[in-house]
């Protein structure tokens, strides 16, 4: 297993009528949340980690136009059962915020290790569905920025 860096990326996935992708975790039943995902090495730009990682957990390119970063990233501490997964000492994260307009719902291909199950909903819906408070204040956010 390779450590993860203790900076991330959150992309909140919505159509232009705000319907809002939520991913399944496939260890944590009932756990929804948009994409997230750490970057790969030091010098990787937040917005390549962006791409990467909606590519890699729902199939979807991210086109660099409709890749918007928020001027906004949360500080949070890690779970004390979760740091085993970071390098060595991490005891926070900071997490980058994007969104990511797509022209409608469509089907998604999970990356099956990390996901179970998908599904678009409106956005109230779907930040009241996240565990995570970040991830459901970036989905309330989004709603009054539209």
């Amino acid at each position: 297993m390779t450590l993860k860096l203790p900076v991330s990326v959150l992309v909140v996935i919505h159509t232009p009528a705000l319907e809002v992708l939520l991913l399944e975790r496939a260890a944590r039943p009932g756990f929804w949340q948009s994409v997230t995902g750490s970057l790969d090495h030091a010098d990787e730009p937040l917005a390549a980690a962006a791409r990467r990682e909606v590519r890699e957990e729902t199939g979807i390119d991210a086109l660099p136009e409709r890749l918007l970063r928020w001027p906004l990233a949360y500080t949070f501490e890690v779970y004390p059962e979760w740091r085993h997964r970071f390098v060595p000492g991490t005891v926070h994260n900071t997490e980058h915020v994007f969104s990511l307009e797509v022209p409608r719902p469509g089907p998604v291909t999970l990356a099956p290790k990390e996901h179970a199950a998908s599904l678009w909903l409106p956005w109230p819906e779907a930040a009241a569905k996240c565990f995570s408070w970040s991830n459901r204040d970036a989905i309330r956010m989004l709603a009054s920025r539209a």
